[in-house]
């Protein structure tokens, strides 16, 4: 008989060890397959980001640029101006208005020129702005003022009616603010023939129109504009002292960056500027904001920003009152005597809470303008108009939570 063979069907210990590596060698090959997919999915979304992103800010540039260029460069040439509907006068039109300039009609004077009353040819009382011609500052804030007005339109603005480029002399039209500036009414002496007193319900509207002014500058304007010369004699009062934000000479546009402009030359009002502008040169919305707080702490006390005069210590007015307006007593007491009777504790704990906000030493910390005009809108009774609510934003509780805080650094 045949012997029989046996055959093993058992794989050699070679063998098995080739097929686990060709099998670890698959799933390695698939995952780089996939690793390779991913990355390159997200190079691909990453570069089409880039390219969005690059589309959006080159159309954001597109579309800023000829505001930009219009307020920031200005040119000797005043016949290109883009004024969108501002007339254009010429100097014999505006010397007969104002009678030859006659000081009859001489209202108000600045750093960069004089302001007069004149009569239009169609009727029209106007306030006519005559700028220094040997003062470089005034030919640039010509050119800024014109750019600007002629492009902002809104009821807390003073309007620009038109304006003179005729040879070297430079003029604004602006619409006629028959009750004259903020600032004459708070420091009048309330005698005959001088601008009356203002009671408390009047300028808690000043307060909010002006308020008004700013937020349409800060938020209903892109890019934003910085007014950067806010003070109460820059708010006009009109037959029914409705108030108007004017003199926008020294205005800039702002940033879309929270860290705002750098500017190396600060601009302003002593009093009125706010310490990280003065100390740095750093200019944000913010800035304005302080400056508002100033003229609110002007509306409260009758009191000029700086008064070297006064007692140590009480010469500078928010300095002084900053302590003073988070402590009941002390708040009474710094009102402006003359609105004795006149208003709420509540009323006066709210304005003051909201102006211990807005000239807060740190920049963050002050409120947008838009959170001031929802915060004095319910202690206003008679109101025109609106702004539009730009944030979610609620003060209400920030100035309950401050009655009872006494911690504000001086």
């Amino acid at each position: 008989m045949g012997r029989s063979v046996a055959v093993s069907t058992t794989s050699s210990p070679d063998t098995q060890d080739n097929e686990s590596k060709g099998g670890s060698n698959a799933v390695i090959a698939v995952l780089a397959v996939i690793v390779a997919l991913a990355v390159s999915a997200l190079v691909v979304a990453l570069l089409y980001y880039l390219y969005i992103r690059h589309k959006v800010k080159k159309k954001r540039q597109k579309n800023e640029k000829p505001f930009k260029q219009s307020v920031t460069r200005p040119q000797p040439q005043y016949t290109s101006f883009d004024t969108q509907g501002a007339q254009v006068f010429t100097y014999k039109q505006l010397q007969v208005a104002t009678n030859n300039f006659d000081e009859a009609n001489l209202i108000g004077h600045g750093g960069f020129g004089s302001v007069f009353r004149g009569e239009l040819g169609d009727g029209r009382i106007a306030a006519i702005k005559q700028l220094d011609q040997s003062s470089k500052q005034g030919d640039f804030e010509f050119r800024v003022e014109v750019d600007m007005l002629s492009k902002l339109h809104s009821e807390y603005l003073v309007g620009l009616i038109g304006y003179c480029a005729d040879q070297d002399h430079r003029l604004l039209v602006y619409d006629y603010m028959l009750n004259g500036s903020l600032q004459s009414h708070l420091y009048s002496t309330g005698t005959s023939g001088s601008p009356p007193l203002l009671d408390w319900e009047t300028r808690l509207q000043v307060a909010l129109d002006s308020a008004r002014g700013l937020e349409y500058l800060h938020e209903l304007v892109s890019p934003p504009i910085i007014h950067r010369d806010f003070k109460s004699s820059n708010i006009l009062l009109d037959e029914n002292f409705n108030a108007k934000v004017s003199d926008f000479g020294l205005a800039k546009l702002g940033s879309d960056k929270i860290c705002g402009l750098v500017s190396t030359r600060v601009l302003g009002t002593h009093g009125y500027v706010a310490p990280e502008y003065a100390m740095t040169g750093h200019l944000t919305t913010k800035s304005d904001v302080y400056s508002y707080g100033v003229v609110l702490l002007e509306l409260l006390t009758g009191r000029v920003p700086v008064d070297m005069k006064r007692p140590s210590g009480q010469g500078v007015l928010v300095s002084w009152a900053l302590p003073r307006l988070t402590d009941r007593k002390k708040l009474a007491e710094m009102v402006d005597p003359v609105l004795e009777g006149q208003y709420a504790m509540k009323e006066l704990i709210q304005v003051a809470a909201i102006a211990a906000m807005c000239v807060q030493p740190e920049a963050d910390y002050r409120p947008l303008m838009t959170d001031v005009v929802q915060s004095l809108i319910p202690l206003v009774k008679h109101q025109r108009g609106g702004s539009k609510v730009m944030s979610t934003s609620d003060l209400q509780q920030e100035v309950i939570s401050m009655k009872n805080s006494s911690s504000l650094d001086g």
